[in-house]
């Protein structure tokens, strides 16, 4: 089973499982080659991989890989 690690835990992954489809899967959101939500919606998400942050426009080309570490952090507002 090909699995990656997402904030911390163990999740499978399908072959050629990209950064957008798991930035979809995780928001419940459709997300558009750009990395933004399709309908226009705001995201408020920020993804690194292996400790790198991955640029939005990069998400669609990004194919996870057995092990990896990624993390998917939300902008909270508040003070």
């Amino acid at each position: 089973m090909t699995a990656i690690n997402l904030n911390g835990s163990r999740r499978p992954i399908a072959a050629g499982q990209t950064l957008t489809d798991l930035v979809g899967e995780v928001t419940g959101q459709r997300i558009g080659a750009d990395g933004h939500p399709v309908d226009g919606a705001r995201l408020g998400v920020a993804v690194a991989r292996n400790a790198e942050v991955v640029p939005r426009r990069y998400w669609s080309a990004t194919v996870l890989a057995d092990g990896d570490n990624v993390e998917i952090i939300n902008a909270v507002q508040g003070g």
